[in-house]
């Protein structure tokens, strides 16, 4: 399929069958966006594209497979030309527990997933924006309110995300050159498939367990839509959005 003559912007957003992914998709095709969703489950971003107001695509996706993510872009810009904006949305975390007993196999799945799958997509997208005419896009990686304060028992999602930060970081200054801008959205307590446990009680650092409030994804994904929306000469480098009554600033 030849590339569509259209004005609207490209945005791919991995993890885009459910929760987050889904909902960012369905705000940003609502504000005119072609929209890119990439997951490992077809019938989950089918459902999600049929959600979508205007041009919608589901490529299937394994993001730590590099085959895969350069499958995912070539696709992307057949579509639709080019690709402006990447959410780098897909991550998972592993069952809480002390370092000890995390499995290395869970140690490594989470690393995988969370690190190594969003520095290809990164690289991909870098790739693909640097080489564009016009030249250049926006990257927004999805962080954790875990990139800057752990929980209790997650070793694993904790060092991911961290890891976030520093190619954040380092996309952003790499960046400059090439017109593209990098930056990080860090979300805490979105109400979610995710988080509907939160309601019932969440492990706190004093090893208590205490209900802990959420706030609608309409937060979130207004969120994202502003940092997608910005000139190529401004960036959010950094943004946390999160519930209000939370325990973050002090947790612990």
């Amino acid at each position: 399929m030849n590339a569509q003559t259209t004005n609207a912007q490209t945005a791919i957003i991995t993890g885009g069958g459910r929760g987050i992914g889904r909902a960012a998709a369905v705000t940003l095709s609502a504000a005119g966006w072609n929209v890119v969703v990439a997951g490992r489950t077809a019938a989950s971003l089918d459902e999600t594209v049929a959600l979508l107001a205007g041009e919608g695509l589901a490529v299937t996706c394994d993001v730590t497979a590099e085959a895969d993510v350069d499958a995912l872009f070539a696709a992307a810009v057949e579509r639709f030309g080019r690709v402006d904006v990447l959410f780098n949305n897909a991550g998972i975390s592993a069952a809480a527990t002390t370092v000890d007993e995390l499995g290395v196999e869970a140690w490594r799945q989470v690393i995988d997933i969370n690190v190594n799958g969003s520095f290809l997509c990164a690289r991909a997208a870098f790739a693909q924006m640097r080489s564009q005419e016009p030249q250049g896009g926006r990257i927004i990686n999805n962080g954790s309110i875990s990139a800057e304060t752990p929980r209790l028992q997650s070793a694993a999602y904790t060092t991911s995300k961290h890891a976030i930060t520093g190619l954040t970081k380092s996309l952003a200054l790499d960046g400059r050159p090439f017109n593209i801008a990098c930056g990080q959205i860090d979300i805490g307590n979105v109400s979610s498939d995710m988080t509907a446990a939160m309601s019932g009680g969440v492990l706190q650092a004093d090893g208590s367990t205490k209900a802990e409030p959420t706030m609608h994804m309409d937060n979130v994904t207004a969120s994202i839509l502003h940092i997608a929306s910005l000139p190529l000469d401004a960036n959010v480098l950094r943004m946390t959005v999160m519930a209000s009554g939370m325990p973050f600033v002090g947790r612990g």
